[in-house]
């Protein structure tokens, strides 16, 4: 029953059996014969469907909580297996905001050291989508903001508490100040991320306070972009200050600190709340630890 509750999930995940039998790497045909066997075995049915997928039925509701919490301790459970016979193992998947990017290539890098036959996935994504793809079981762990919007129930570790950059060009008179206010951003050309960032809505708040219109004539969900634009031409943008480092880097470029925040956010790993995890994951959160910069939890 297994593969049959794998295929029910995916096709919740995708709202379309073409789609939901690619990612498993099986036909449309196997995928819907597979659906059809899973609600004569319990009984009921799960999908409303036509000529194309047309959601779930109130039965098939609940089968999607059970569905995705016996899928997931199935997983652990394999995992546990083989780590306790050859050592730990398996593929992580891991979606993290674009602006932690760095951080997350810290925490592999901590990890694989230590199990070289992990195997990883990192997507870019909004936060928003890091909380979906937690709940969908399409990623294993997040890398986001753990106290400035409701995450839900998960098991975190803070990573960082995240400080701003003006990024300009070097040779502007805003490179050669030691800092730059908020305030002075008010004549600047601004590129920024899209409002889906949580990042571009904690730049907003501090640029109203500041008494700023948050108005950025170039938006873009890539920090690459961003920095692109202020290479390019008299744009700036505000990025956090490891992705900022990072990307200046060889440029000629400056990132000058930027005061007044309303407050510094934490940035940390986040995972689906199990006891206990699967030892992949659970040793990711140790890896997470180790790195960490922050000396106390973030305030709840």
């Amino acid at each position: 029953m297994l593969d049959k509750l794998e295929m029910f999930i995916a096709v919740v995940n995708e709202e379309h059996f073409g789609r939901a039998a690619l990612t498993l790497g099986i036909t449309q045909p196997t995928l819907s014969t597979g659906i059809r066997q899973l609600e004569e075995q319990l009984g009921v049915q799960l999908i409303f469907r036509g000529s194309r997928y047309g959601g779930l039925t109130p039965e098939g509701q609940s089968a999607l909580a059970w569905a995705r919490r016996i899928v997931a301790d199935a997983k652990q459970l394999k995992e546990e297996m083989q780590a306790s016979r050859h050592g730990l193992a398996g593929h992580l998947r891991i979606a993290v905001i674009p602006t932690a990017l760095t951080w997350a290539a810290r925490l592999t890098s901590e990890l694989s050291a230590s199990h070289p036959n992990v195997r990883f996935t990192v997507l870019s994504r909004t936060s928003a989508e890091i909380l979906s793809m937690l709940d969908n079981l399409e990623v294993d762990a997040g890398l986001t903001y753990l106290d400035n919007e409701p995450l839900g129930r998960v098991s975190s570790e803070p990573l960082y508490s995240e400080a701003y950059r003006l990024v300009c060009r070097a040779d502007t008179p805003l490179a050669a100040r030691k800092s730059v206010g908020w305030a002075d951003l008010a004549d600047q050309r601004l590129c920024l991320l899209t409002g889906a960032m949580q990042n571009r809505r904690i730049i907003n708040r501090n640029l109203s306070e500041a008494g700023i219109a948050p108005d950025a004539r170039i938006e873009s969900n890539s920090t690459v972009v961003l920095v692109a634009n202020v290479l390019a031409g008299d744009w700036v943008t505000v990025l956090p200050a490891d992705i900022a480092q990072f990307l200046i880097q060889g440029k000629p470029l400056a990132a000058v600190p930027l005061d007044g925040a309303r407050k510094d956010h934490v940035v940390g790993l986040i995972a689906p709340h199990r006891d206990p995890h699967t030892p992949v994951v659970q040793s990711l959160l140790r890896a997470a630890r180790t790195i960490s910069t922050c000396r106390t939890p973030p305030a709840a």
